[in-house]
């Protein structure tokens, strides 16, 4: 079942019934969802409890096949943490606290920007996970939203389901006998996004958690850096059993780990064998391995020491009135205020300079903010490059420093990066090297050179002249004199 792509050869993925959803787990910045502790990692541990946990009933009165599962391991569960980013409420030795209403909004702003229905009322919910990540026993979740959407190249993939829930503990060392956490993690607010399955093919998947984890980010107002965001995709295939896949760390490995599932479940459908629902790990050489059943419904039932959460009109009137533009959105608005390219654009945003280039193009009117935004992120690319010089630490005095210079013509463009490499060398910025010199001048010097050496084309007279005036005229200007004298 393949189908030709191009020059490639693909699998037909709507022959062969692919259904494909994701789930997309963010981090909140802030303090935790349950406690005032703070969102930070630490470094040393200075309290350690070991404890063993037992699968509950859910609220239909059954245990969880997957709760069965883990509890059949009979391990024993190490949880280390620092008490400047825990507390009681961690080691569920606590009631929880009021829920962090900060991140809630933060929440309810994704939710909005996917143009989600809020609920009128937020129950918590305990989730039975016995797997050692949360030291109760339980995960608390709730729905904040439901029938939102995305727009896609595909088009729309709906959103049935946001919510906000507290982060597991991380694992960090397992063993037969026991596994060890660090608590470091355990209640930081994340938000989870369930899609459809209107996800028609790999690369699709990809490109759907690409555009939920740029919505994410124009918040500002969640974690950024390595572990913060997760996929989980879940698929299945005609004669298959739904799978979920977990463990994705980059969103390229997504088609290709997707592929290989199913080339694996058509290979075991192929020689008659029953494929089970099951949770799978996404592996670094991008193949799948069995977690553990897929859990269901009876592992849910109301969280009790938290009283349901109603949601006001005024509340989300007022979310709506804040709702901020998305990233995508003001690479478009950048790109064509300052008439750059789509990809400076972005890396305007992605690097946070955005700031940065708005200060300096409404301080210095005698430059086109085209130049303050490649000075800004390619010259210091460029220095890297070409002087192996490592300027991550240049700011915006520097580049104000330097643009100063030739916002008052007292030095040519092409001195900027000269003038830049300066002060990543730690030296102060030396004006007279990079002062400009006159037409006149410049005239001069190109008679003298055209009458010690002639016969050469006007690139080589140009390279002469740039070797010996670098960084104290522009090459355009240059040329516009040569061409005075020499017709090609």
């Amino acid at each position: 079942l393949v189908v030709q792509k191009g020059d490639k050869m693909q699998l037909n993925y709507e022959g062969l019934g692919f259904k494909c959803g994701l789930e997309i787990h963010q981090q909140i910045a802030g303090k935790k969802l349950f406690c005032n502790c703070p969102v930070i990692d630490t470094v040393e541990t200075d309290i350690r409890v070991v404890r063993k946990l037992r699968a509950t009933a859910g609220e239909d009165g059954e245990i969880d096949v997957a709760a069965q599962f883990e509890m059949a391991k009979d391990k024993r569960f190490i949880y280390v943490s620092n008490s400047k980013s825990t507390c009681l409420v961690e080691y569920d030795e606590e009631p929880p606290h009021k829920i962090n209403e900060n991140a809630l909004n933060s929440a309810l702003t994704v939710a909005l920007l996917l143009k989600a229905d809020i609920v009128d009322e937020i129950q918590i919910m305990r989730k039975i996970v016995i797997d050692g990540s949360n030291i109760s026993g339980f995960q608390r979740t709730a729905l904040i939203a439901i029938d939102g959407k995305l727009e896609t190249s595909k088009g729309i993939v709906s959103i049935p389901t946001i919510c906000i829930e507290e982060e597991a503990a991380q694992k960090i060392e397992q063993k037969t006998e026991y596994v060890k956490y660090n608590l470091d993690r355990l209640g930081i607010p994340l938000i989870e996004i369930a899609t459809g399955t209107e996800i028609k093919e790999p690369e699709h998947a990809k490109e759907t958690a690409g555009l939920i984890g740029m919505v994410l980010r124009s918040t500002n107002s969640v974690v950024r850096g390595i572990g913060s965001i997760r996929q989980d995709v879940n698929i299945s295939i005609n004669g298959g059993a739904r799978t979920e896949i977990k463990g994705f760390q980059e969103l390229r490995t997504i088609p290709k780990v997707i592929d290989y599932e199913i080339k694996r479940q058509q290979e075991l459908i192929l020689n008659g064998e029953k494929i089970n629902e099951e949770v799978r790990k996404a592996e670094p050489n991008l193949i799948t391995t069995f977690l553990r059943p897929i859990p269901g419904s009876a592992r849910l039932y109301p969280e009790t020491d938290i009283l349901p959460i109603r949601i006001s009109k005024e509340r989300i009137e007022g979310l709506k009135a804040d709702l901020p533009k998305l990233i995508i959105e003001r690479i478009n608005d950048i790109e064509r205020e300052y008439e750059i390219s789509n990809e400076l654009a972005k890396e305007i945003i992605s690097e946070g300079k955005l700031d940065q280039l708005e200060q300096l193009v409404s301080r210095f009117r005698n430059i086109e903010p085209r130049f303050i935004a490649h000075t800004l992120i390619t010259i210091p690319k460029d220095i890297k490059t070409r002087f192996k010089i490592e300027c991550e630490k240049l700011s915006l005095k520097d580049f104000e420093g330097v643009l100063m210079f030739l916002n008052e013509d007292k030095i040519p463009r092409e001195a900027v990066i000269e003038a830049l490499v300066s002060i990543c060398n730690g030296e102060n910025i030396n004006i007279e090297r990079y002062s400009k010199i006159s037409d006149f001048e410049l005239e001069g010097e190109i008679r003298k050179l055209l009458g010690e050496k002639t016969g050469l084309t006007l690139s080589g007279y140009m390279g002469l002249l740039m070797g010996k005036y670098r960084g104290k005229v522009e090459g355009k200007r240059v040329i516009e004199l040569l061409r005075k004298y020499i017709r090609e």
